[in-house]
């Protein structure tokens, strides 16, 4: 299922990205700093659209296992919608978003973790915010934050040995959904 999600999220980009006018497009690729604090790769595309808008994607993923069996294995795709309020790359911005990934979290030194390990999937979504300093010709750097819904489908572990499955959940949250604070380079 979430294979076809996915395929879904990134046919539903592509065609908003045909059906805009070629001579307003600007295109910029980022990375976020606090998913690379973590040890996950990650990656952004972003395309203006309009004046006034931009579509963007971004992925990140960590396939490691650390020392100690300690997991934070995730991947995590999320497309956006965004609003400039100014123009667009440059100031402040609205935007809504749509997220999907499957996790794999256990033996990490905090809350019920230490104990247990967590493997499922999540879908939601929520509204940004975010703002972009110009610091060069080329470059921006960008903040936001975003607020939603994730639903999450899961197995939980005991951790020791991380194999012998506790039970099934499903369970709903609402928060923060998205936190960067990015590198962004435009393609002109």
């Amino acid at each position: 299922m979430n294979i076809r999600l996915l395929l879904f999220a990134g046919m539903l980009l592509v065609s908003l990205i045909s059906a805009t006018k070629a001579g307003a497009q600007q295109w910029a690729v980022s990375t976020n700093g606090l998913y690379w604090l973590t040890g996950t790769p990650n990656f952004g595309f972003e395309v203006g659209v309009h004046k006034k808008m931009s579509i963007a994607l971004s992925g990140n993923y960590n396939p490691f296992t650390y020392k100690d069996n300690r997991k934070m294995k995730h991947w995590l795709i999320q497309p956006e919608y965004r609003y400039w309020l100014s123009e667009t790359f440059k100031g402040h911005f609205f935007g809504t978003h749509f997220s999907a990934g499957n996790y794999n979290f256990g033996n990490l030194p905090f809350g019920s973790m230490k104990d247990y390990r967590y493997e499922g999937s999540l879908l939601g979504g929520g509204f940004t915010y975010g703002y972009q300093w110009i610091v060069g010709n080329r470059v921006n750097i960008g903040a936001e934050i975003g607020l939603g819904y994730f639903h999450m489908d899961y197995d939980k572990f005991y951790c020791q040995t991380c194999g012998e499955r506790i039970d099934h959940y499903r369970s709903n949250y609402f928060g923060p959904t998205k936190i960067a604070v990015s590198v962004i380079y435009l393609l002109k």
